[in-house]
């Protein structure tokens, strides 16, 4: 539960810094990011995701193999 909780506080504490980022933009006239930027954006999380799931696969295939049949010989 502590570390639920530390989380908790981890991720409260960044959207909270990145929603006073917004603000001060946003106050001084800045109206978001281009099409290329939320490409680019976009790119580096897909990116991300398929090295969490081939890292995920690997692993979860390593595991499989572990596993012993206890029917065969």
């Amino acid at each position: 539960m502590n570390a639920l909780l530390s989380s908790y506080g981890f991720l409260r504490a960044v959207l909270t810094a990145h929603l006073a980022g917004f603000r001060e933009a946003r106050a001084q006239g800045d109206r978001g990011a281009s099409a290329v930027e939320l490409a680019i954006i976009t790119a580096v999380i897909l990116v991300i995701a398929g090295v969490i799931l081939t890292a995920i696969k690997v692993f979860v295939t390593n595991e499989s193999n572990q596993i012993k049949d206890p029917t065969g010989p």
